[in-house]
This record gives C-alpha cells, structure tokens and sequence, in this order.
C-alpha cells in the first residue's frame, strides 16, 4: 500500500467519525498535532511492544494520558483496504481513532469500538459507536444543502425510482450505486440510505451529467463512461479523465453497460452495446479485438440493456427498462423466474405499479 494510498485511508477514518459530530479534522505536516499515527515495530518506546504479524494490530491512547492522541500501528501486519486478504486498515484506524477521542471498548452487535478485530464491508457505525461519541461530542448539525441554480429555466426533475430505467449501476465499496438523469441512489445491506437520491457530483466532481455505464476495478478504482469518454475517480478524487474510449481499443463510442465479471486471473471487464459486447483486459488495458461478439453468448439476456453490474456474491446482473435478469454462470444462462422488477427488489416498490 503507497503512503499516498495510506494518507488517503486516514483521511477518510476520520471523516467517519466527523460525518457525526461537529468534529473537525485537519491535518499538519509538521508542528504540534491533537493526533498522531506511526507505524513501528517490536518495541517502540510506549512499553506495549508490537509482536510481529498477527497478534496485536495497532493501540492508541486516551485523553488526558501522557501520550494522548498517539496511534501506533504494527508495522509488520499485511495492511489491505476493503478485503479479507490481510487486515483492514480502515477498519483498525477507525477503532484506534475512536480511543483517542474518548472511546473505550464496546461489547455492542457490529459496534468498530469491539475489542476483537472482525472483517466487515463497508465499515459503518453501529448505533452504539454514534451515541457514544455523540455523548461526548455533540450531535453533527448541518444546513440543507442548497442544490446549484441552473443556467437556464429548466427544471431538474428527480427520477421516480419505481417508474424508471436506469442509465448505469455498480457496486462500489461494497454499496450499490443507480445512476440516473444526474442522480444517484446509494444502497447499502438492501437498504436505500438516507439523503438519497442525491446529485452524482456529490461524490464525483466533474462527473458528467446522465453517465452511460459504471463500474469499480479490482483496486478499488470508479470508471465512468459518457459517449466517446471515460473518466476514473480514486474514491471520490478524479485522477484520470477525460480521455476517449477508443485509446481502450473500443471501436465504438456510447456504450451502454460495463460489466467487471469473472474470478481471479480470468477476471475481464465487458463492455455492452446494442447487439455486441466487447472483453477488456484490465492488465493490458486494452480491449481483445478477437472477442467482439453477440449477446447470444449470454443466453436469457436481451440485447440493448441498460446497465449491468455484479454483486458481492459475484452474480452478474443485467437491466433493461424496469426489469432486470440475473445470469448463472455455470450454466451461462439467465437465472428460472427472470425478469423480476428493479423497483420491487431494490427500491420496495409496491407491486400493484407494474400490473
């Protein structure tokens, strides 16, 4: 994991714990800080020596102790971000964050303060963390947020979820994201979170506006795709874009889907458009000319969808309209009992709209 990459996920440990209370957090590259995170080895000067890879992860300590506000993470554990092949380090700065604002360990179902280190994704505050630091802290009062005023006298419309197709979907950090006409819907453990829909630009400035398709890379990385572009965003920071679709090898612009579909080595991304699909390959970066084909080869699935994704099963799933199939790839077929409503499954839409 990069120092930048590093950076990046403390930076957003700490917005979880701002994003609900009035606490701010800034950091200083030199000088006297209310916080500070080290990654040492063995014995590191605190007598509480680290033990090597597994064993204890990292420790901090509380306010008005001598060494307030130290994070010392173990230097030798095999830190991943948002996957079960090492440990979290998200998970664990949260945790060690939460002791240096005041927390102690916590015996609540899915609380970060648990004294055990168990994978979870995507990380979120139980009840117990939010009012317990909310206890010590303060509630998080925001303003309503004030949408832009648009150049003109149009009028946005926000898209009725139960009556609409859509115009890309992904899984992203483990939460399913619906895009549409600017908008997006943010669901997480099947349920749509609050605040939503709200504009796509919230999360991905510079985003454009009705988007073709989506979807997330192996490292973690958003690709978005509009017309002859695509752009890639690292979380929420745009690093790429624009740039034309066909410097991927597509000989074609407007895509209507991109699937991130496969295991391991054999892991492609699939680009979708009327009757055809084209297989990228993330290593090469370049799209496999040899493998334009029809959406024959993907039987039950019709052609001109709208978007596709795959879920954290690793179902692939293909919409179009108001519907959408589920694709079982060991019989390379459509799942029995497709199409089934997106608004019914994913939204709790009433039946009686689609009758």
């Amino acid at each position: 994991m990069t120092l930048e990459k590093v950076r990046e996920v403390f930076q957003e440990a700490v917005q979880v714990w701002s994003y609900v209370t009035p606490l701010t957090f800034t950091e200083v590259q030199a000088g006297p800080a209310d916080i500070t995170i080290d990654f040492t080895r063995y014995e590191h000067g605190d007598k509480l020596p680290f033990d090597g890879p597994g064993g204890i992860l990292a420790h901090a300590f509380f306010p008005r102790t001598h060494r307030q506000g130290e994070v010392h993470f173990d230097y030798d554990e095999q830190w991943t971000l948002g996957n079960d092949l090492g440990t979290d380090l998200l998970q664990v700065a949260v945790h060690e964050l939460g002791h240096t604002l005041g927390l102690h360990h916590s015996s609540a179902p899915g609380s970060v303060m648990s004294p055990y280190y168990i994978y979870s994704y995507p990380l979120q505050l139980s009840k117990d963390d939010e009012s317990r630091i909310q206890s010590l802290y303060g509630v998080k009062v925001t303003p309503p947020r004030k949408e832009p005023e648009l150049d003109t006298n149009e009028i946005m419309i926000i898209p009725d979820a139960c009556n609409t197709d859509f115009d890309a979907v992904s899984m992203i950090r483990g939460e399913l994201f619906f895009f549409k006409s600017g908008y997006v819907w943010r669901i997480r453990d099947g349920r749509l979170q609050d605040g939503y829909p709200a504009l796509a630009s919230r999360h991905w400035r510079g985003i454009p506006y009705n988007i073709d398709a989506a979807y997330e890379d192996t490292s973690g990385n958003i690709w978005f795709f509009k017309d002859q572009n695509y752009w890639v965003y690292d979380a929420e920071k745009q690093i790429s874009g624009p740039d034309s679709v066909h410097r991927l090898g597509l000989p074609v612009d407007n895509i209507q889907a991109a699937l991130l579909w496969g295991e391991g080595k054999t892991q492609k991304v699939y680009f979708f458009k009327g009757e055809n699909y084209w297989r990228f390959n993330p290593q090469e970066n370049w799209v496999d000319m040899s493998y334009a084909r029809t959406m024959v080869d993907w039987r039950g699935i019709p052609n001109d969808i709208d978007a596709a994704f795959r879920d954290r099963s690793g179902v692939a799933h293909f919409l179009k309209g108001k519907q959408y199939w589920k694709f079982d790839s060991m019989d390379i077929k459509a799942f029995k009992g497709y199409p089934r409503y997106i608004g019914m499954d994913f939204f709790d839409c009433p039946a009686h709209k689609y009758h």
